[in-house]
């Protein structure tokens, strides 16, 4: 099974330290951002302590095909309403791809969008666009779509508009999608049914353009639209179905990412870990 979670970067180790907590889990993968979601502060990926972290990752056998990098909260690609926050939405991705593609991950986990005023066509249209400005030919990497809750505006909550996205693009082979159990729970999907869920998810967009899982329990009932997270058997999907997507023969090359709360000011990953692997 190849599971990891979350992981902060942070001076002085940076993304060494990432690589350290990561293996303090017992985690065989692992989720960074390159800096706080929320903003464009950037430390230069030369500072960052990539040559050692890749050592680090070396000397315990984890490939950077399972170092997976979240871009920011703050691009949103599907806004038609503010064209500076489009605008920002481009350069920005434009230089995490670049920043991806420097420490040599090869997964960068994007939300779609939110539509915000306008309609849901006009912010698939918008995401279409935008992607297609920014994503290159010789791109080394694959941006994955990541499946959301519905709250608000937000693009992605069926697999439908995921798949509208990723049948315009210009280079599909650069892109595919991030399942968050969690996100599709709360959009309406039935993760108890899991054989169902994989078996629509493959009619529509296609398993083998699943790279990560985003492994979640849900706070709220199915359909709530809310997307908030929750332990491991802490929530209303419950851990045997979340252990059953775990270990799902068709889900077993895929990454698993926990995402789950701090417990106590403690992270859970350890523990989480531990309890799936069992």
């Amino acid at each position: 099974m190849i599971i990891g979670s979350h992981v902060s970067m942070s001076a002085p180790d940076y993304l060494l330290g990432s690589v350290k907590e990561a293996l303090s889990y017992d985690a065989n993968a692992l989720m960074v951002y390159t800096g706080a979601p929320q903003n464009t502060i950037r430390k230069s990926v030369s500072s960052l302590k990539v040559d050692e972290a890749k050592k680090l990752m070396e000397e315990h056998h984890l490939t950077m095909d399972r170092m997976v990098i979240h871009a920011p909260y703050i691009i949103n690609l599907a806004n038609t309403v503010k064209p500076e926050t489009y605008e920002l939405a481009v350069s920005f991705l434009r230089q995490e791809i670049d920043r991806v593609q420097e420490i040599g991950a090869k997964y960068l986990v994007l939300h779609p969008g939110s539509f915000v005023a306008a309609t849901l066509e006009e912010g698939i249209a918008s995401i279409i666009k935008g992607l297609n400005e920014v994503v290159k030919e010789d791109d080394d990497l694959v941006i994955c779509l990541e499946t959301m809750s519905g709250k608000g505006s937000e693009v992605g909550f069926l697999f439908e508009h995921i798949n509208e996205i990723l049948d315009h693009v210009h280079f599909p082979a650069k892109f595919g999608v991030c399942l968050d159990t969690c996100h599709i729970h709360d959009a309406g999907y039935d993760v108890s049914s899991i054989d169902d869920v994989l078996k629509e998810f493959d009619k529509i967009i296609g398993l083998d353009k699943l790279y990560v899982i985003h492994l979640n329990d849900s706070k709220n009932i199915k359909g709530a639209k809310k997307d908030r997270h929750a332990n491991l058997g802490q929530g209303e999907i419950g851990f045997e179905e979340l252990y059953r997507v775990a270990h799902h023969p068709l889900l077993e090359d895929k990454i698993k990412i926990l995402e789950t709360p701090w417990i106590d000011d403690q992270p859970p990953y350890k523990e989480e870990i531990a309890l799936l692997r069992k």
